[in-house]
């Protein structure tokens, strides 16, 4: 069973959600605000985070770049294109206004949990292409990349977050666990590079370059 944590200092508003998630079948935890959400999030290891941005403690932006590899949506009454831009490049997959339609909220939920999320054997798989985390593999259609090591490293990110745009810095920060080889000026060479390897591979563009900001699966 898929597990929503529900961030919202709103009773009602949580009680409307939760009740609709239980009744589809996902499992729910509840949190009140930014430092209980942290806590449940580190505890609980939810499947994705719906994420209300007015909240007590932390706000829901201070809160939304410590929620690591997990889609995020927020629910929020903040309309200003400012604050969705700012949130959508901040780490959210999604912006929801209040007054929201129930209808709206569990269909984008729907999508996001998809099975291009990371599967439960050690891989991960999107748009053809699949990663065997144990093995260290890449492979197109069965047919295999060789792939360096901080180029498996940028491919892991981009699939663990596959609707997302990532950062230059962002990339730099969360493949240092990974690997030590790359630094902010060898950066474009080893996206270059694995762009190519998978075009030559799949045929296609795999990796889109978003001007000024970072990249993202395509």
């Amino acid at each position: 069973m898929e597990k929503i944590l529900i961030v919202d200092d709103d009773i009602h508003i949580g009680n409307v959600l939760e009740e609709s998630l239980q009744g589809a079948g996902y499992g729910t935890v509840r949190a009140y605000s930014g430092t209980e959400a942290l806590l449940s999030f580190e505890r609980e290891k939810p499947d994705l985070v719906l994420l209300d941005l007015m909240l007590p403690g932390l706000s829901g932006e201070e809160l939304l770049p410590k929620i690591k590899d997990v889609p995020v949506i927020v629910i929020s009454a903040k309309i200003g294109v400012d604050d969705k831009v700012n949130t959508l490049l901040g780490g959210a997959v999604d912006y929801i206004t209040k007054p929201f339609q129930i209808k709206e909220v569990m269909a984008r939920i729907s999508v996001r949990l998809r099975k291009e999320q990371p599967r439960n054997d050690g891989g991960l798989c999107f748009s053809g292409i699949t990663l065997d985390l144990n093995s260290r593999t890449a492979k197109i259609n069965e047919k295999e990349i060789r792939l360096t090591r901080t180029e498996f490293a940028i491919l892991k990110l981009l699939m663990l977050n596959p609707t997302q745009v990532i950062t230059k810095s962002q990339l730099l920060d969360r493949i240092s666990e990974d690997t030590p080889d790359c630094t902010e000026s060898s950066l474009k060479t080893h996206i270059s590079h694995l762009r190519s390897k998978l075009r030559e591979v799949g045929g296609r563009e795999y990796i889109e370059a978003v001007w000024g900001i970072g990249f993202k699966m395509k």
